[in-house]
């Protein structure tokens, strides 16, 4: 099998690459091997390596940077998807791309499913969305993973961040009225995997389209930094600091963000035979969020 791998150096590719190498003929690149938002490297390189599936986890996810640079938005997560769906098309093979909990308004009482109407935001909302709505149109053969609140041991995420700032402040404030999955960044990679081994297998096109897969139990950001700061103590990285949970208007920032982000993942367990991700489990090897 053959699989193509962008974003390999962000915290959901790294993971990929991890866990695909030497089990697959495998073409891992980051921005600086494929730029995939010129159209004409993207269809070389597909050409030319003619991968079976394209896993994309090349993303702007900079949500605030965002507002004022929505072209560049735009042209990472709508049109950089839009050439690897129409190149994978071109040689008869499958794109699974990561999406976003942010494509939604966060009203909702309840959890939010895959057919629920969307409503981003804000621009980096708008921009993933974008991206969803274009690999539809160009490659029947497609799986988009919607997730949320991503974290892991490689690249920036809210438990490094909660880390670096509590060996340093007393106190933290902590916004404590907007609610999702943590999801971690191997699970992630691993039901990505999981998806393409068994559609590689099985070829069973009622199984494509889109799916929400995201961390359990659904916490607010100051209960799972309460969690992080469990973690740190018994394992001896730092003294936990004071938290106090804050409001979301207590807290302005330049982009909105959905105040629930609580995803429903029947879908994918039912399809595919995939549970939520455990990130109470993840945290255990918190030392490693530190290295």
């Amino acid at each position: 099998m053959k699989v193509l791998v962008t974003g390999s150096n962000g915290q959901v590719g790294h993971c990929l690459v991890t866990q695909l190498q030497g089990k697959v003929d495998l073409l891992a690149v980051d921005r600086d091997e494929l730029d995939i938002t010129n159209q004409n490297d993207v269809k070389a390189v597909v050409s030319q390596f003619k991968p079976d599936f394209i896993i994309n986890a090349a993303a702007h996810t900079a949500v605030d940077k965002a507002e004022e640079e929505e072209e560049l938005s735009f042209s990472i997560n709508r049109d950089g998807p839009k050439f690897l769906a129409e190149a994978a098309a071109d040689v008869g093979g499958t794109i699974l791309h990561i999406s976003t909990d942010y494509v939604f308004p966060g009203n909702k009482d309840g959890l939010y499913r895959e057919d629920d109407p969307t409503g981003p935001l804000g621009a980096y909302g708008r921009s993933k969305l974008a991206g969803e709505q274009v690999i539809v149109e160009e490659n029947d053969k497609h799986i988009i993973l919607r997730t949320a609140w991503v974290f892991g041991e490689h690249g920036n995420n809210f438990v490094k961040t909660m880390l670096r700032l509590g060996k340093d402040r007393d106190v933290l404030n902590i916004v404590g009225d907007q609610y999702g999955g943590p999801s971690y960044a191997g699970d992630i990679a691993n039901a990505l995997i999981s998806i393409m081994n068994q559609l590689s297998k099985e070829k069973d096109s009622a199984k494509y389209g889109v799916y929400h897969f995201s961390g359990q139990p659904h916490v607010s950001w100051y209960e799972f930094a309460n969690v992080i700061f469990e973690e740190a103590e018994k394992n001896n990285l730092l003294e936990a600091p004071k938290l106090a949970s804050i409001t979301t208007d207590m807290y302005p920032t330049p982009a909105a963000r959905p105040s629930n982000s609580k995803m429903d993942c029947s879908k994918i367990e039912k399809v595919f035979s995939i549970k939520p991700s455990d990130w109470q489990l993840a945290l255990q090897k918190i030392k490693e969020y530190t290295e």
